[in-house]
């Protein structure tokens, strides 16, 4: 394990540096820039398509060509390095209800096509369950380098450190477009709850929920500050069940994510996430799934506790 989390990062570093141009000049978030934001990124990410091909990173040159798609949402997106993204499923500017994806460890733009099946998975089944004339919208937030997992940096908090004031930056404009009245539901899994964490102070959403988590850094869901309630759920085969809960000084390092979110102690509401591993909690017509919908509608009283 000790050498794989050496050489793995190694081995990474190694790859040559795709190019890419540097992120659209936007103009500040409103509900009104809206198409402009969203036209502006994707000829950016059409750019860094045509640069990666030249490069002759075909993987790359793929995965930004699909962001920049006619269909594509984009409020943010950048192609330099394992490169960010933040993508809006549906109507933002009228939502509703709003439920923000943070991802966790080895989601890259290389990657995103996962990341953004599991928002997609979720927008359907809002969807589906919403009533007529409620409008929600989900954004899939690659908005920070994630850790590998198999990685020393996956055990410490740096990430989420640097990655937290992003996170609360971006739920301020967001509510630019919003306003005051959107139910804004933070859904955060495995080293994503970290990030959640660090953020949680104070932050203005409605819901903060802990999906596969590692911890979060807090011995309770009071310590976070969060105005939020916060919520948690594991999949019956989730690995991340046999992962020391715990804070450990090593050499000045910290390392581990304290107490375990799905303890009584930690004092979230718990509910039920199925038989499902740690990549299963937006499987289509899962009971995570399903738990999930009903915490981003508010329809908080047929949540299913374990």
């Amino acid at each position: 394990m000790i050498t794989a989390a050496i050489a793995v990062p190694l081995s990474a570093a190694a790859r040559p540096r795709v190019p890419a141009p540097p992120p659209a000049d936007l103009a500040p978030l409103t509900a009104q820039s809206l198409p402009q934001t969203y036209a502006a990124n994707r000829a950016n990410a059409d750019l860094a398509s045509r640069m990666a091909g030249e490069h002759g990173d075909r993987h790359r040159a793929e995965a930004d060509h699909a962001l920049a798609g006619a269909s594509r949402d984009l409020l943010a997106f950048d192609g330099r390095g394992t490169g960010r993204a933040v993508e809006v499923l549906g109507d933002l500017a009228g939502a509703e209800h709003v439920a923000i994806l943070i991802p966790g460890s080895d989601t890259s733009l290389d990657t995103y096509e996962r990341f953004h099946r599991a928002a997609a998975a979720l927008h359907r089944s809002l969807a589906q369950a919403s009533p007529a004339g409620r409008r929600t919208a989900v954004i899939a937030w690659l908005g920070y380098t994630t850790p590998r997992t198999v990685s020393t940096t996956a055990a410490t908090a740096d990430r989420a450190e640097e990655a937290a004031p992003e996170l609360r930056e971006f739920v301020d404009d967001l509510r630019a477009v919003t306003g005051p009245s959107a139910h804004i539901s933070l859904l955060c899994h495995s080293y994503g709850s970290v990030v959640c964490g660090r953020a949680a102070d104070g932050l203005d959403v409605d819901d903060l929920v802990l999906l596969g988590s590692p911890g979060t850094g807090a011995d309770s869901a009071g310590e976070l500050g969060a105005r939020a309630r916060v919520w948690a759920a594991r999949g019956a085969e989730d690995w991340v069940a046999e992962v020391p809960h715990a804070e450990v000084d090593l050499f000045g390092t910290k390392l581990g994510f304290g107490t375990d979110p799905m303890s009584p102690s930690f004092g979230a509401d718990v509910f039920t996430a199925g038989p499902g591993g740690h990549s299963d909690y937006f499987r289509p017509r899962s009971e995570s799934l399903t738990n999930i919908t009903r915490i981003v509608l508010g329809r908080t009283e047929e949540v299913t506790h374990a």
